[in-house]
């Protein structure tokens, strides 16, 4: 594991970063979920506290959840009582394997340079027809922010345009104002692809 800044955020706070106050993205999680057939297979990129992985498993779905960060995966564990496997984005090698990804604030900490291989991994882990959700922070560059954490901070055109060339179909993207647990205003990019 990597000892850069964002991965020793993680590993130094992940039990106040668990047990934060955080409201789930329902209305983004519901519509992903109407989205696939009951009892779906799905691959959650970056678990964090395990949050939207217990909500999944409430629903019925057969859900994978990974987290780069040990410390963080045991938090989600406690919390969704099931094993969290330990990965890091671009060690993602299943193949056919899930009806949906979901990756939830998570892929915006992977440098800009890896997104298109990471991309190329989901989609090749996705059953036919299989639905991508992945939130970002928008911008025009990376940077970090107050913690040291880094972000990929990319625009909409940008994703829109690499998601277009991995061979992407039906590519969303919303965006919409937030926060996170910096407490700082947030333009949000909320992205959906289907393989």
């Amino acid at each position: 594991m990597s000892t850069d800044p964002t991965s020793s955020f993680y590993t130094d706070n992940a039990a106040v970063y668990a047990a934060r106050e955080r409201k789930l993205p329902r209305q983004r999680l519901d519509a992903f979920l109407d989205a696939l057939s009951a009892g779906a297979a799905i691959l959650e990129l970056g678990c964090g506290g395990g949050q939207d992985a217990a909500y999944m498993l409430s629903r019925g779905f057969d859900v994978t959840p990974t987290d780069g960060s040990a410390e963080l995966a045991k938090e989600a564990e406690e919390r969704i009582g099931r094993s969290v496997r330990i990965m890091r984005f671009e060690t993602l090698d299943d193949t056919g394997a899930f009806d949906g990804v979901w990756a939830e604030a998570s892929l915006l900490h992977a440098p800009r340079s890896t997104l298109p291989a990471i991309f190329d991994r989901i989609l090749h882990a996705l059953k036919t027809n299989g639905i991508f959700h992945a939130s970002f922070k928008a911008g025009e560059a990376e940077g970090h922010d107050k913690f040291g954490r880094y972000y990929n901070y990319p625009s909409a055109a940008w994703l829109e345009a690499i998601l277009s060339a991995g061979g992407w179909k039906n590519i969303g993207v919303t965006e919409a104002d937030g926060g996170g647990f910096d407490g700082e205003p947030t333009r949000w990019l909320h992205v959906k692809a289907q393989k």
